[in-house]
């Protein structure tokens, strides 16, 4: 059995691990782990809790037996299952919360097997330590910009096409599984906060930070998930390209973009209903009425007009960032497209 230290997120992309095995019950995998890491857990929630029960009420000793004993059934399941076919040359690399008991004792069974075990020194809380260490402690190095706009200026698409071509993207809304407004929740479920962290950690690590990274301006949060301090900074002080297009044509992207929504007759007309603390009964309801009607380009035109440009025009007033404008007389396309190139080219 190997033990192995993280020094830096980079380790994680030389590891030569075929296969990255997070021990840990379940409820612990899906809100963090490692990156590419597979859930092979010893002790399920259940067993986890009974475990911990035991420990506390009755001995450690108690608690110990009953875990090794479930430990073992667990790891036989596995070798029985998702491991049965792999070759002797197969060298996983295993990981519990702290690189204890759980972890020890699978790679321990995996050692005898005839595998070429790495053990995660320090386990989950070395990696975590390294994320909160860029995106809470550490200034970032990467030279970054902003693409900003009122609703509907096709800004995330922007993002794309710049990725497209070549250019470096770091894309918040897409990380998030959220469009970054009351309209924008998606059908997956959003990522546990301190995985939106390491997805966030992940993609930065994997860009060069002396080549120009393209970023949309949000708030403080997509969705439901904070963006960390240090990126969140960074934001705050990069500088803007603003796209400004006529609202008809806004108003046409956003039929486009958010076709989902309006296939969804309920959704939709509940998300409006949430707007009733910041609009007028009337206005709601004559949105609601649209919708009904299935105008959707008078929805789109009510709705920048009433509720989202005034929120924007009051939030970039209070930016002190340098500003760059670009004015596009439509959001086909072969203008995105077009748009992406200008951007990369006098943004280098």
């Amino acid at each position: 059995m190997t033990p192995l230290t993280l020094k830096s997120l980079s380790d994680i992309a030389e590891l030569r691990a075929d296969t990255i095995i997070d021990v840990r019950a379940p409820a612990e995998f899906i809100q963090d782990h490692l990156p590419g890491a597979i859930n092979l857990p010893v002790l399920n929630d259940i067993e986890r809790a009974q475990v911990g029960t035991t420990y506390s009420k009755v001995s450690p000793f108690s608690a110990r037996k009953i875990g090794g004993a479930l430990v073992a059934a667990n790891t036989a399941a596995h070798l029985q299952g998702p491991l049965a076919d792999k070759n002797g040359d197969w060298q996983p690399l295993v990981y519990c919360w702290r690189g204890g008991q759980r972890s020890g004792a699978f790679a321990t069974i995996l050692t005898q097997v005839g595998w070429r075990v790495s053990l995660l020194q320090g386990g989950y809380r070395s990696y975590r330590r390294l994320v909160v260490q860029m995106l809470y402690d550490t200034p970032l190095p990467h030279r970054i910009t902003l693409i900003e706009g009122g609703t509907g200026t096709a800004k995330t698409q922007l993002l794309h096409h710049l990725k497209d071509i070549g250019a470096q993207v770091l894309d918040l809304e897409g990380i998030a599984h959220h469009r970054g407004s009351l309209f924008g929740a998606m059908k997956s479920e959003q990522p546990a906060q301190k995985m939106f962290e390491s997805r966030i950690a992940a993609a930065l690590t994997a860009l060069d930070p002396n080549k120009m990274t393209w970023i949309e301006a949000e708030s403080s949060k997509v969705g439901a998930r904070v963006i960390p301090p240090s990126l969140w900074l960074a934001m705050s002080a990069a500088p803007r390209v603003e796209i400004n297009a006529p609202l008809s044509a806004r108003a046409d992207f956003l039929c486009r973009a958010y076709k989902d929504l309006t296939d969804d007759e309920n959704t939709l007309q509940n998300v409006i209903s949430r707007l009733r603390p910041y609009h007028a009964g009337e206005t709601i309801s004559a949105w609601q009425m649209l919708a009904d009607r299935q105008d959707w380009p008078a929805l789109a035109h009510g709705l920048i007009t009433y509720h989202y440009d005034p929120r924007y025009t009051k939030s970039a007033a209070r930016s002190q960032a340098e500003h760059h404008h670009m004015n596009l007389a439509d959001l086909d396309e072969a203008t995105l497209v077009q748009t992406a190139r200008t951007l990369a080219e006098g943004f280098r």
